[in-house]
């Protein structure tokens, strides 16, 4: 499983690195966060993700904004670009999946469709 995750991650597009890509896609999914709760699920320091949410303003793929039920509380969001960037980013990845399945024998790629199931509830139990 380690080995299959090293080598995933290396078929991510460049241009980002991985805690901005797994920030905008939390954001993507998930919707607008406070930044003390995108460090903790992101795993890095506040300062940090202070830093990293402004590199993704000023590329414009995110933005904050004001919460609407606490005018005080300032949440992250992710832009149209951002979105647009990370689907991009899927379609790439996908392309590169599906071009490797494409190598592997017909029994394989069955036995890889059987255990997608089960993968998918591994990743259910991780916690995000």
């Amino acid at each position: 499983m380690q080995r299959l995750f090293t080598a995933l991650r290396r078929l991510n597009p460049p241009g980002l690195s991985l805690t901005a890509a797994s920030t905008l896609a939390r954001l993507d999914r998930e919707g607008p966060h406070r930044l003390t709760e995108l460090a903790t699920r992101e795993g890095v320091t506040q300062p940090a993700m202070t830093q990293l949410v402004s590199r993704l303003e000023r590329d414009g793929l995110a933005a904050r904004a004001a919460d609407p039920e606490d005018g005080r509380v300032v949440l992250v969001e992710i832009t149209p670009a951002g979105r647009e960037l990370m689907a991009r980013r899927r379609r790439i990845r996908a392309d590169h999946i599906n071009e490797i399945l494409g190598t592997l024998s017909e029994d394989d790629r069955r036995a890889v469709d059987a255990a997608l199931p089960v993968l998918n509830r591994l990743a259910d139990l991780i916690p995000q």
